[in-house]
């Protein structure tokens, strides 16, 4: 697999820790483990300290509860943006009629499906893997694999834009919006450019170099970016707010109007009106 395919066994590992977690876990992910093996501990055990461990448990509870609003509120329709080891579409309890589509590298999802059938998973919604490379146009991948354009979706970018550069980011964003129908939702993650900036953020960025899996992308202005794109932001949180890991995050929270802090957001947005 890819360099940055790797990654994907690094969140399953970090999942793995959280689900056999002695109590108080945000969530149950008994897949995670096969998932992860072996490389994932690996690289967890690499690259520790940063918060990266206690953002990706957060994040991962943050996009649960995303998705169970989407769907709630009648989505039936859910595209994962480079899927990775994601298997929200095996532990989540989704309406009957849903349609998952996971979108990322072929190698990866080949190596994916040969753990799930190892583990004699099954999902609990109709799951279309899409092999595409993100960097390039995925769109008629997508619609060949079924998806319709003309009922609402509910795009999941999850770990991915920080790898990506600034121009690749709003072709992966615009393109989701090109394809949405009305009431479309997108849950996504991003860092902030000061993250990229701060002193206290080189070793860790410099190991994501040696690895060959550098983060390049980060705003200071996730809902102005997002909305020159396309989308609305309805809430948006960082590590250690309410709903979005509360105590559980290890670091003091600066308020908003600090400049130059080093962040995480965690985001909603609908697809804005014409």
């Amino acid at each position: 697999m890819q360099p940055v395919s790797l990654t994907a066994q690094w969140t399953a590992a970090i999942r793995a820790m959280e689900t056999e977690r002695p109590q108080d876990a945000l969530f149950q992910d008994g897949l995670a483990r096969h998932l992860a093996e072996p490389v994932g501990f690996t690289l967890l055990d690499r690259h520790r300290g940063g918060g990266v461990k206690e953002f990706v448990i957060i994040r991962t509870r943050y996009f649960d509860d995303a998705i169970l609003a989407a769907v709630d509120a009648g989505i039936r329709q859910v595209v994962l943006i480079a899927a990775g080891m994601d298997a929200r579409a095996f532990r989540l309890d989704w309406p009957q009629n849903t349609r998952i589509f996971e979108l990322d590298h072929a190698a990866l999802l080949k190596e994916k499906a040969r753990r799930l059938d190892a583990a004699q998973a099954s999902p609990k919604a109709a799951r279309v893997p899409v092999p595409v490379d993100l960097t390039l146009d995925w769109t008629q991948a997508l619609l060949d694999a079924g998806f319709d354009r003309t009922q609402p979706t509910l795009w999941l970018v999850e770990g991915l834009l920080f790898f990506l550069t600034q121009a690749q980011v709003q072709k992966v964003l615009d393109t989701c919006r090109s394809l949405s129908a009305p009431r479309s939702r997108m849950v996504v993650d991003m860092i902030s450019a000061s993250l990229l900036r701060s002193p206290f953020s080189q070793p860790f960025l410099a190991s994501l170099r040696r690895e060959q899996v550098p983060w390049q992308f980060g705003t200071d202005e996730p809902e102005a970016f997002l909305a020159n794109l396309g989308w609305t932001v309805l809430d948006l949180k960082e590590p250690g707010m309410e709903g979005a890991g509360g105590p559980r995050w290890p670091y003091q929270l600066a308020p908003r109007n600090v400049p130059g802090i080093a962040r995480s957001w965690l985001l909603t947005a609908e697809l804005s009106r014409q």
